[in-house]
């Protein structure tokens, strides 16, 4: 393979760059670990929540590029993950990070990111790589971090050019759970922080492709004692818990590789008469057993500002999504409804089965970071189990 002649750093005080699987080189300052890592270079729009976004488990296999220039002036805390660990690759931001100034924050991101070996980059025209990434499709990158200044972009390149991409990677059996847990903790609140579900009237079992806390809170805040279970659960497994309704998480990596283990329990899931609730890769999921496919996007979704326009109400509500694939609308079988449509690209937002009792969407409801305007889903998904917790 011919590679491109490659540049060298412009400065002396350089100590991270990122490298594209075209041979582009950005270069800046290393924030967190030192290291290098290697998965596909994304962007995210939100302006706020980028502890969220660097925890949110669906970002494995990713390099997230912050449009927001200001990232990591509110720190961090142990309140604001969702996941145990971050599951990203990596990060890249503009500006350099400052000291947190914050009420509720209790570590500064460079640190945090240290400690959960989490490798960033700042000083990098976010602006110019987020359009590059736009015309181009979102490319396989490398971001490498070399307190010393030293890299071999060769081997860097190699490496980014090597990886196969997140077309055909299954990912959700390494974020899932390796043993099913209950979850009783509600939402979280100022004058408070977060509650406990002691009274509950549903029993769901949630399966966990890479779930996010916030969905977990939201279930348990509408009524739902919890059970969390591997993503590899059957269908026997699910069912011995006797649940009164079961939900599918989001999650990373290609739903058709996903497909392969987890397809033949949703379709069972939709035989039981059980009402069934998916969120992301779940939707995807669920898109897959109602007969359709799913098609990698050119940049995907990924935000906290995405119009999803509901076709039965007319109601417009601001989402935030986090997405590569989506559910093409073609083949899927005849008593499925679409019933949300993405107002920027007019791609599948939502799907319904079965007069409602399974339903599913592609934006995140549970926000976290982002718009509140989906929340009663839950609501409406817990209230629709039969009785009985």
């Amino acid at each position: 393979m011919e590679y491109p002649k490659m540049p060298t750093p412009p400065r002396d005080d350089i100590t991270a760059a990122l490298v594209l699987a075209d041979g582009s080189v950005y270069w800046g300052t290393g924030i967190g670990a030192v290291g290098n890592a290697v998965g596909e270079v994304c962007f995210n729009t939100a302006m706020t929540g980028y502890q969220e976004i660097l925890t949110d488990p669906s970002y494995a296999g990713q390099i997230i590029t912050f449009t927001s220039p200001h990232i990591g002036n509110v720190g961090t805390n142990a309140d604001d993950m969702e996941s145990a660990r971050p599951a990203t690759r990596g990060f890249i931001v503009r500006e350099p990070v400052s000291a947190p100034s914050n009420w509720r924050a209790e570590q500064g991101l460079c640190d945090w990111a240290k400690a959960q070996g989490l490798i960033g980059i700042s000083g990098v025209d976010t602006r110019r790589l987020t359009r590059q990434i736009r015309r181009e499709g979102a490319p396989n990158g490398v971001i490498a971090h070399a307190p010393d200044g030293s890299f071999d972009l060769p081997a860097l390149l190699a490496q980014a050019r090597d990886w196969p991409g997140l077309q055909g990677m299954e990912l959700a059996r390494s974020v899932t759970t390796g043993q099913a847990y209950e979850w009783t903790q509600t939402l979280w609140r100022i004058d408070g922080g977060y509650g406990d579900m002691r009274a509950p009237t549903r029993h769901v079992v949630a399966m966990d492709f890479g779930i996010k806390y916030n969905i977990l809170r939201n279930l348990a805040n509408a009524g739902a004692r919890v059970t969390v279970v591997p993503a590899t659960s059957s269908f026997e497994d699910i069912m011995a818990l006797a649940p009164d309704g079961v939900f599918l998480s989001n999650g990373p990596g290609d739903p058709a590789a996903t497909a392969s283990y987890a397809l033949p329990v949703v379709r069972k899931l939709l035989e039981s008469g059980l009402p069934v609730f998916g969120i992301c890769l779940g939707h995807q999921m669920l898109g897959l057993a109602m007969g359709g496919k799913t098609v990698k996007m050119h940049q995907g979704h990924r935000g906290a500002n995405h119009p999803v326009k509901n076709l039965d109400t007319g109601r417009v509500a601001i989402t935030s999504m986090n997405h590569g694939f989506a559910v093409d609308r073609n083949g899927l079988a005849e008593d499925v409804r679409i019933t949300q449509l993405s107002l920027f690209d007019g791609t599948v937002c939502a799907l319904e089965m079965d007069g409602g009792r399974v339903f599913s969407v592609q934006q995140h409801p549970e926000a976290s970071p982002g718009p509140q305007d989906n929340f009663d889903l839950f609501e409406t998904f817990v209230a629709g189990a039969s009785s009985g917790a």
